[in-house]
């Protein structure tokens, strides 16, 4: 390969890094994975764990609204109606 295109190689990395979703620019990055990193442990402490499903769009939208008009959190509401189909 020659010089320019190792050059133009290079580039086309170095602009893929900066435009990279999540990226805030040159060492922003660190600071948004700890606190992820940080996240996780209090989850962990809580007993929270990731459980990840593939649910109908609208059945979804159903459940954003419902969460907003009660004024709670997705993940909470979510869990509320699990345990009560579960229990009944």
């Amino acid at each position: 390969m020659k010089k320019t295109g190792m050059a133009k190689s290079d580039a086309k990395k170095l602009m893929g890094k900066m435009t990279a979703p999540g990226a805030t620019g040159f060492g922003g990055g660190d600071a948004i994975a700890t606190d992820r990193r940080e996240q996780r442990k209090r989850d962990q402490a809580l007993g929270l764990v990731p459980f990840a499903v593939k649910l109908n769009g609208a059945l979804v939208q159903q459940l954003q609204a419902l969460a907003k008009a009660q004024g709670s959190d997705l993940n909470q509401l979510t869990a509320d109606l699990l345990t009560k189909g579960l229990a009944g």
